[in-house]
Protein backbone atom coordinates (compact mmCIF):
# COMPACT_ATOMS: atom_id res chain seq x y z
CA UNK A 1 0.00 0.00 0.00
CA UNK A 2 1.03 3.16 -0.49
CA UNK A 3 2.19 5.17 2.35
CA UNK A 4 -0.28 8.39 2.97
CA UNK A 5 1.12 11.65 4.13
CA UNK A 6 0.39 13.64 7.35
CA UNK A 7 0.93 17.56 6.27
CA UNK A 8 2.26 20.00 9.18
CA UNK A 9 2.10 23.44 8.57
CA UNK A 10 3.78 25.88 10.59
CA UNK A 11 2.48 29.60 11.93
CA UNK A 12 5.16 30.16 14.76
CA UNK A 13 3.62 30.40 18.73
CA UNK A 14 5.15 29.29 21.80
CA UNK A 15 5.57 25.80 20.07
CA UNK A 16 8.09 27.44 17.98
CA UNK A 17 9.69 29.58 21.20
CA UNK A 18 12.93 30.66 22.75
CA UNK A 19 14.29 31.63 26.00
CA UNK A 20 17.32 32.85 27.35
CA UNK A 21 17.36 29.79 29.85
CA UNK A 22 15.57 26.46 30.04
CA UNK A 23 13.61 27.46 33.48
CA UNK A 24 11.74 30.84 31.50
CA UNK A 25 8.91 29.34 30.50
CA UNK A 26 7.32 33.09 30.01
CA UNK A 27 9.52 35.35 29.25
CA UNK A 28 10.20 33.52 25.66
CA UNK A 29 10.21 35.36 22.52
CA UNK A 30 8.19 32.76 20.14
CA UNK A 31 8.21 31.94 16.56
CA UNK A 32 11.54 31.57 16.57
CA UNK A 33 12.42 27.55 15.73
CA UNK A 34 11.76 26.41 12.18
CA UNK A 35 9.40 23.68 11.37
CA UNK A 36 12.19 21.24 10.51
CA UNK A 37 14.14 21.68 13.30
CA UNK A 38 11.02 21.01 15.66
CA UNK A 39 10.43 17.72 14.42
CA UNK A 40 13.51 16.43 14.91
CA UNK A 41 13.14 13.49 17.22
CA UNK A 42 9.21 13.43 17.26
CA UNK A 43 7.73 10.06 15.47
CA UNK A 44 5.38 9.90 12.62
CA UNK A 45 2.60 6.93 12.99
CA UNK A 46 3.83 3.73 11.43
CA UNK A 47 2.94 3.69 7.88
CA UNK A 48 2.80 7.63 7.47
CA UNK A 49 5.28 9.95 6.42
CA UNK A 50 5.21 13.40 7.07
CA UNK A 51 5.24 16.40 4.87
CA UNK A 52 6.35 19.64 6.65
CA UNK A 53 5.58 23.76 5.46
CA UNK A 54 6.50 26.89 7.02
CA UNK A 55 3.38 29.04 6.27
CA UNK A 56 4.01 31.56 8.75
CA UNK A 57 6.22 32.13 11.67
CA UNK A 58 4.49 34.46 14.55
CA UNK A 59 3.38 35.16 17.80
CA UNK A 60 -0.34 34.07 17.46
CA UNK A 61 -1.33 37.15 19.73
CA UNK A 62 -0.09 38.82 16.00
CA UNK A 63 -1.99 36.64 14.16
CA UNK A 64 -3.73 38.30 10.76
CA UNK A 65 -6.34 37.98 8.20
CA UNK A 66 -3.63 37.45 5.51
CA UNK A 67 -2.16 34.58 7.34
CA UNK A 68 -5.29 33.13 7.60
CA UNK A 69 -5.94 33.27 4.02
CA UNK A 70 -2.97 31.75 3.16
CA UNK A 71 -3.60 29.34 5.34
CA UNK A 72 -7.03 28.02 4.63
CA UNK A 73 -5.90 28.26 1.18
CA UNK A 74 -3.49 25.38 2.20
CA UNK A 75 -5.38 23.42 3.52
CA UNK A 76 -7.51 23.43 1.08
CA UNK A 77 -4.29 22.85 -1.55
CA UNK A 78 -3.20 19.83 0.52
CA UNK A 79 -6.74 18.34 1.68
CA UNK A 80 -7.59 18.09 -2.29
CA UNK A 81 -4.75 15.35 -2.68
CA UNK A 82 -5.70 11.69 -2.48
CA UNK A 83 -2.03 10.53 -0.22
CA UNK A 84 -3.25 13.40 2.34
CA UNK A 85 -4.32 11.70 5.23
CA UNK A 86 -4.54 14.59 7.54
CA UNK A 87 -3.28 17.92 8.10
CA UNK A 88 -1.20 19.33 11.66
CA UNK A 89 -0.90 22.88 12.25
CA UNK A 90 1.18 24.08 15.04
CA UNK A 91 -0.17 27.14 16.30
CA UNK A 92 0.22 29.61 18.84
CA UNK A 93 -2.23 29.00 22.18
CA UNK A 94 -3.73 32.94 22.34
CA UNK A 95 -5.27 33.35 19.32
CA UNK A 96 -5.90 28.95 18.61
CA UNK A 97 -9.66 28.60 18.92
CA UNK A 98 -9.90 32.12 16.31
CA UNK A 99 -7.93 30.15 13.67
CA UNK A 100 -9.46 27.10 14.54
CA UNK A 101 -13.09 28.29 14.64
CA UNK A 102 -12.10 29.95 10.84
CA UNK A 103 -11.12 26.51 9.78
CA UNK A 104 -14.18 25.01 10.60
CA UNK A 105 -16.27 27.60 8.89
CA UNK A 106 -14.59 27.38 5.30
CA UNK A 107 -12.44 24.34 5.26
CA UNK A 108 -15.33 21.94 5.15
CA UNK A 109 -12.76 19.09 5.95
CA UNK A 110 -13.85 15.20 5.44
CA UNK A 111 -10.22 14.86 6.40
CA UNK A 112 -8.59 15.42 9.89
CA UNK A 113 -7.35 19.00 10.23
CA UNK A 114 -5.35 18.91 14.04
CA UNK A 115 -4.21 22.40 15.21
CA UNK A 116 -1.99 21.92 18.40
CA UNK A 117 0.43 24.07 20.20
CA UNK A 118 2.49 24.47 23.46
CA UNK A 119 2.42 26.68 26.80
CA UNK A 120 5.95 26.27 27.33
CA UNK A 121 8.83 27.17 24.51
CA UNK A 122 11.05 24.74 22.89
CA UNK A 123 13.84 25.62 24.57
CA UNK A 124 12.37 24.90 28.13
CA UNK A 125 13.54 22.44 30.37
CA UNK A 126 10.36 19.86 30.22
CA UNK A 127 8.56 21.26 26.60
CA UNK A 128 5.18 20.33 26.40
CA UNK A 129 5.23 20.79 22.65
CA UNK A 130 6.61 17.45 21.24
CA UNK A 131 4.41 15.31 23.05
CA UNK A 132 1.46 17.73 21.68
CA UNK A 133 2.60 17.18 18.20
CA UNK A 134 3.17 13.74 18.45
CA UNK A 135 -0.54 13.32 20.02
CA UNK A 136 -1.53 15.50 16.99
CA UNK A 137 -0.21 13.47 14.23
CA UNK A 138 -1.79 10.46 15.54
CA UNK A 139 -5.16 11.74 15.89
CA UNK A 140 -4.93 13.17 11.82
CA UNK A 141 -3.55 9.43 11.25
CA UNK A 142 -6.68 8.14 13.31
CA UNK A 143 -9.07 5.87 11.65
CA UNK A 144 -12.29 7.90 10.73
CA UNK A 145 -10.80 11.16 11.57
CA UNK A 146 -12.65 14.35 10.24
CA UNK A 147 -12.99 17.84 10.82
CA UNK A 148 -11.17 20.50 12.56
CA UNK A 149 -10.07 19.82 15.85
CA UNK A 150 -7.17 20.76 18.67
CA UNK A 151 -5.46 18.78 20.54
CA UNK A 152 -3.33 20.16 23.82
CA UNK A 153 -2.44 18.14 26.91
CA UNK A 154 -3.75 14.74 25.51
CA UNK A 155 -7.34 16.58 24.91
CA UNK A 156 -9.30 16.42 21.35
CA UNK A 157 -11.41 19.47 20.94
CA UNK A 158 -13.88 20.15 18.48
CA UNK A 159 -13.07 23.76 16.81
CA UNK A 160 -16.78 24.97 17.36
CA UNK A 161 -15.97 23.97 21.36
CA UNK A 162 -12.65 24.68 22.15
CA UNK A 163 -11.55 27.92 24.21
CA UNK A 164 -8.37 28.46 25.68
CA UNK A 165 -9.04 28.20 29.60
CA UNK A 166 -5.72 29.25 31.51
CA UNK A 167 -2.72 31.51 30.90
CA UNK A 168 0.02 28.90 32.25
CA UNK A 169 -1.37 25.76 32.93
CA UNK A 170 -0.18 22.58 30.34
CA UNK A 171 -3.34 21.38 29.79
CA UNK A 172 -4.93 25.15 28.88
CA UNK A 173 -7.64 24.65 26.56
CA UNK A 174 -11.06 23.43 27.74
CA UNK A 175 -14.55 22.33 25.46
CA UNK A 176 -16.78 23.68 28.31
CA UNK A 177 -20.18 21.98 28.91
CA UNK A 178 -20.02 20.25 24.94
CA UNK A 179 -16.90 18.17 26.48
CA UNK A 180 -14.20 17.14 24.20
CA UNK A 181 -14.13 14.58 21.21
CA UNK A 182 -11.90 12.40 22.70
CA UNK A 183 -8.56 11.95 24.51
CA UNK A 184 -5.15 10.60 22.73
CA UNK A 185 -3.23 8.37 25.68
CA UNK A 186 0.24 6.61 24.85
CA UNK A 187 -0.37 7.15 21.71
CA UNK A 188 -3.84 6.20 21.08
CA UNK A 189 -6.77 8.23 20.37
CA UNK A 190 -10.19 7.59 22.21
CA UNK A 191 -13.03 8.95 20.79
CA UNK A 192 -15.84 10.29 23.58
CA UNK A 193 -18.76 11.71 21.05
CA UNK A 194 -18.98 12.49 17.04
CA UNK A 195 -16.09 13.79 14.90
CA UNK A 196 -16.90 17.70 13.86
CA UNK A 197 -19.67 18.00 11.03
CA UNK A 198 -18.70 19.83 8.22
CA UNK A 199 -20.12 23.08 8.42
CA UNK A 200 -23.05 23.78 6.01
CA UNK A 201 -22.16 27.22 4.17
CA UNK A 202 -18.30 26.31 4.06
CA UNK A 203 -17.94 26.21 0.39
CA UNK A 204 -19.84 29.66 0.14
CA UNK A 205 -17.48 31.26 2.68
CA UNK A 206 -13.88 29.60 1.27
CA UNK A 207 -14.88 31.44 -1.89
CA UNK A 208 -15.59 34.58 -0.27
CA UNK A 209 -12.63 34.36 1.25
CA UNK A 210 -10.28 34.01 -0.99
CA UNK A 211 -11.84 36.48 -3.03
CA UNK A 212 -12.18 39.58 -0.94
CA UNK A 213 -10.31 42.56 -1.81
CA UNK A 214 -10.47 44.07 2.01
CA UNK A 215 -11.83 42.40 5.42
CA UNK A 216 -14.59 44.18 7.35
CA UNK A 217 -14.31 46.14 10.37
CA UNK A 218 -15.75 43.80 13.00
CA UNK A 219 -14.98 45.17 16.92
CA UNK A 220 -15.96 43.78 20.49
CA UNK A 221 -17.48 45.73 23.15
CA UNK A 222 -17.89 44.39 26.62
CA UNK A 223 -20.36 45.22 29.29
CA UNK A 224 -19.06 45.79 32.80
CA UNK A 225 -20.28 48.08 35.76
CA UNK A 226 -20.78 51.70 34.29
CA UNK A 227 -20.14 50.87 30.80
CA UNK A 228 -21.31 53.90 28.34
CA UNK A 229 -21.91 54.53 24.82
CA UNK A 230 -18.78 56.00 24.28
CA UNK A 231 -17.19 52.99 22.48
CA UNK A 232 -20.08 52.56 20.71
CA UNK A 233 -20.65 55.56 19.47
CA UNK A 234 -17.03 56.04 18.42
CA UNK A 235 -17.40 53.24 16.13
CA UNK A 236 -20.03 53.42 14.38
CA UNK A 237 -18.68 57.24 13.32
CA UNK A 238 -15.23 55.32 12.51
CA UNK A 239 -17.45 53.11 10.23
CA UNK A 240 -17.62 50.17 11.95
CA UNK A 241 -19.10 46.99 9.82
CA UNK A 242 -20.33 44.75 12.84
CA UNK A 243 -20.06 44.68 16.84
CA UNK A 244 -20.09 42.03 19.09
CA UNK A 245 -21.35 42.52 22.30
CA UNK A 246 -19.59 40.66 25.33
CA UNK A 247 -22.27 40.67 27.64
CA UNK A 248 -22.98 39.71 31.43
CA UNK A 249 -24.48 36.69 32.37
CA UNK A 250 -27.32 35.33 29.69
CA UNK A 251 -25.56 38.58 27.71
CA UNK A 252 -26.78 41.27 29.44
CA UNK A 253 -26.43 44.64 28.91
CA UNK A 254 -26.68 48.04 30.87
CA UNK A 255 -29.52 50.24 29.51
CA UNK A 256 -26.65 52.77 28.08
CA UNK A 257 -24.99 50.22 25.93
CA UNK A 258 -27.72 48.05 24.57
CA UNK A 259 -29.52 51.40 22.93
CA UNK A 260 -26.11 52.98 21.58
CA UNK A 261 -26.45 48.85 20.10
CA UNK A 262 -29.68 48.90 18.79
CA UNK A 263 -28.61 52.38 17.14
CA UNK A 264 -25.68 51.25 15.33
CA UNK A 265 -27.80 48.35 14.63
CA UNK A 266 -30.27 50.66 12.92
CA UNK A 267 -27.55 52.59 11.29
CA UNK A 268 -26.76 49.39 9.37
CA UNK A 269 -24.39 48.02 11.52
CA UNK A 270 -24.39 43.99 12.23
CA UNK A 271 -24.87 43.44 15.84
CA UNK A 272 -24.85 40.51 17.59
CA UNK A 273 -24.79 39.66 21.59
CA UNK A 274 -22.67 36.98 23.29
CA UNK A 275 -21.89 36.56 27.11
CA UNK A 276 -18.28 37.26 28.69
CA UNK A 277 -18.85 34.08 31.19
CA UNK A 278 -16.22 31.05 30.42
CA UNK A 279 -19.12 28.88 30.53
CA UNK A 280 -22.71 28.46 28.96
CA UNK A 281 -23.86 30.30 26.11
CA UNK A 282 -26.58 33.09 25.63
CA UNK A 283 -30.45 31.45 26.09
CA UNK A 284 -32.62 33.08 23.69
CA UNK A 285 -35.54 35.06 25.21
CA UNK A 286 -38.98 36.76 24.44
CA UNK A 287 -38.39 40.65 24.34
CA UNK A 288 -34.07 40.56 23.39
CA UNK A 289 -33.51 43.51 21.09
CA UNK A 290 -30.05 41.88 20.18
CA UNK A 291 -30.10 38.58 18.38
CA UNK A 292 -27.60 36.33 20.19
CA UNK A 293 -24.48 34.46 18.71
CA UNK A 294 -26.24 31.26 18.46
CA UNK A 295 -23.65 29.90 21.40
CA UNK A 296 -20.63 31.33 19.87
CA UNK A 297 -17.96 32.76 22.34
CA UNK A 298 -17.01 36.53 21.43
CA UNK A 299 -14.52 35.85 19.33
CA UNK A 300 -16.08 33.07 17.62
CA UNK A 301 -18.85 35.43 16.68
CA UNK A 302 -16.61 38.04 15.60
CA UNK A 303 -15.22 35.21 13.21
CA UNK A 304 -18.78 34.68 11.87
CA UNK A 305 -19.52 38.19 11.20
CA UNK A 306 -16.31 38.57 8.97
CA UNK A 307 -17.52 35.28 7.20
CA UNK A 308 -20.87 36.72 6.76
CA UNK A 309 -19.98 40.32 5.89
CA UNK A 310 -17.60 39.05 3.50
CA UNK A 311 -20.35 37.28 1.85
Amino acid sequence: MAIKKIVILATGGTIAGRSRSAGDNVGYTAAQVGIDEMLVGIPVPAGFEAVAEQVAQVDSKDMSFDIWRTLAQRCSDWLAQPAVAGIVITHGTDTLEETAYLLHRVLGANKPVVLTCAMRPATSLAPDGPQNVADAMKVAAADGAKGVVAVCAGVVHAAIDVAKQHTYRLDAFTSGDAGPVGYVEEGAVRICKPWPAVAHDAASDFASLGAAARWPRVEIVMNYAGASAFIVDALVERGVQGIVAAGTGNGTLNAELEQALVRARNAGVDVVRATRCAQGRVIAHAGATIEDSAGLSPVKARVDQLLRLLR
